[in-house]
């Protein structure tokens, strides 16, 4: 099992490992979309990068980027990830909406 902490939210989501970041966020009332992403999500298909996330704690528990993350987030701190991509397979601590 996972432990996912949303520090801006001050939550903590339980997941099994394997879980999906922004599939455990939503089904726990974690807003993780700014006003664009509100409005122009893919619904957590990977294709529009509105679901951006960052991780303070846990990197190493996460999947590893996958190459349309490398893409879109070439400009971005590595600690940077797209929630719908991200595969949790042990504790993180996530910050959603980073600046």
């Amino acid at each position: 099992m996972a432990n996912i902490t949303f520090v801006n939210e001050n939550r903590e989501a339980i997941a099994a490992d394997g879980a999906n970041l922004r599939e455990k966020a939503l089904e726990n009332g974690i807003d993780i979309y700014t006003l664009r992403g509100k409005m122009m999500n893919c619904g957590g298909y990977g294709q529009c990068a509105t679901c951006i996330v960052e991780i303070q704690e846990g990197m190493e528990n996460l999947s590893p980027r996958t190459d349309f993350e490398t893409r879109k987030l070439k400009k971005k701190p590595e600690t940077y990830r797209l929630a719908c991509q991200v595969v949790v397979n042990g504790p993180v601590s996530v910050k959603t909406k980073p600046r």
